[in-house]
């Protein structure tokens, strides 16, 4: 029955490192620009591959990143205790250790989530003392967006407030001028400042601290109620899911693409529409999981989804790797292909890169327990302890 968990757990964060693959890879690491000289079909191709890519994993992939990071802290928990041990000063030093990994990765692109995991994380040591209702219930308020329920409220109370552009927009405004001319020296420069302040923000505008840290909760409740172990029970609870995943985001969709039609004030028409795209997001990533979960129960249908595993596996490595990657591939440093490639040569790209991964993380899995750096990950974090690797 273990064994089953991880194998449908390592699946689904393989699945989801690969979304972010394409999804980095279509919008060029985070270096927006839309060549002009492309045939026209192209562009049409662009804009119809960039939209489904999106509807697909935009806010869904790192929202599966999220719930499983919050799976694992219970798995490595809960291991412990058994052995009458607490986790929690081991997790804190991981958390920091996972820290310098995030800078890292930020020296090649801004974007990067992990320092934002690392710092949420170590939320999770208090948090973990709370009995599953009460999880439920912090996530629950998470999910809702105070801060933005605030602002709507403060819009509804006072109509025609002044709507000013995000802050973010003004840093993100910046980056162009050295990821696009500028040397390597002068890409990790601007990634660790002007970049990693863009992106703090542009998360905190968008409320996805809240949304990270509910779905670490949820992540853990996984665990504490084993909904990943395959058995009949499970397996009706994922269809339950699915269906009711499926019919609250169609309905948040209808509602959202039609706001516009409902809602005349700008400060209210923000707030709303930031809500209704969180919370479809998260449904839509319900959808993701359960369905990816039930076709797991397929032994037709696991042989192919296990092609993702390794990566799983190995997601610290690929996602630092694909970062490494796409500076290189895209920046002006690099092969400057930002020029060149819109959203379709970006997929496609991103997909070659997909299969390359995977190959080279079934290598290294035949012959090491770990990945690169997980494996050096795995040893930090249990510096000082005779440990068994």
């Amino acid at each position: 029955m273990q064994k089953s968990r991880l194998e449908v757990v390592d699946a689904l964060r393989g699945f989801a490192i690969a979304a972010i693959m394409l999804l980095h890879n279509i919008e060029h690491f985070d270096l927006y620009y839309f060549p002009e000289n492309l045939p026209e079909w192209i562009k049409t191709l662009d804009g119809a591959i960039w939209s489904s890519v999106f509807f697909l994993f935009g806010g869904k992939a790192f929202a599966i990143f999220a719930l499983l990071f919050g799976l694992t802290f219970f798995i490595q928990s809960d291991n412990q205790a058994e052995k009458g041990k607490s986790f929690n000063g081991r997790f804190a030093w991981r958390m920091t250790l996972l820290l310098a990994f995030g800078l890292i990765n930020s020296v090649f692109y801004q974007g990067d989530i992990l320092s934002i995991y690392a710092l949420l994380g170590f939320f999770l040591i208090p948090l973990s003392r709370l009995s599953n209702k009460q999880l439920l219930a912090v996530s629950a308020i998470l999910l809702l967006q105070p801060i933005e329920i605030y602002k709507l409220v403060n819009a509804l109370l006072h109509p025609g407030l002044p709507v000013s552009d995000p802050a973010s927009w003004a840093y993100f405004g910046q980056m162009g001028s050295y990821l696009m001319n500028g040397s390597f020296l002068d890409a990790a420069k601007g990634n660790l400042t002007n970049g990693k302040w863009a992106v703090l923000l542009w998360n905190f505008e968008n409320g996805r601290y809240f949304i990270i840290l509910a779905l670490f909760l949820l992540g853990m409740l996984t665990g504490r109620y084993e909904v990943f172990i395959s058995n009949a029970k499970n397996k009706k609870l994922w269809a339950r899911v699915l269906l009711f995943s499926t019919i609250s985001f169609t309905l948040l969709f209808i509602l959202q693409k039609n706001l516009a039609l409902w809602v005349k004030d700008p400060a209210t028409f923000r707030s709303i529409e930031l809500l209704f795209n969180s919370w479809s997001n998260l449904a839509f990533t319900l959808v993701l999981v359960s369905g990816f979960t039930l076709l797991f129960y397929y032994n037709s249908m696991r042989v192919l989804l296990n092609f993702f595993s390794p990566m799983g596996r190995m997601s610290l490595t690929n996602y630092i790797l694909q970062s490494v990657a796409g500076a290189y591939l895209y920046y002006g440093f690099g092969l400057g292909l930002y020029k060149h490639t819109g959203a379709t040569y970006g997929l496609l790209i991103g997909i070659s890169l997909t299969m390359l991964f995977a190959f080279l993380c079934r290598y290294w899995a035949k012959r090491h327990r770990h990945g690169p750096l997980e494996g050096m990950w795995h040893k930090a974090t249990w510096l000082g302890q005779n440990k068994t690797f």
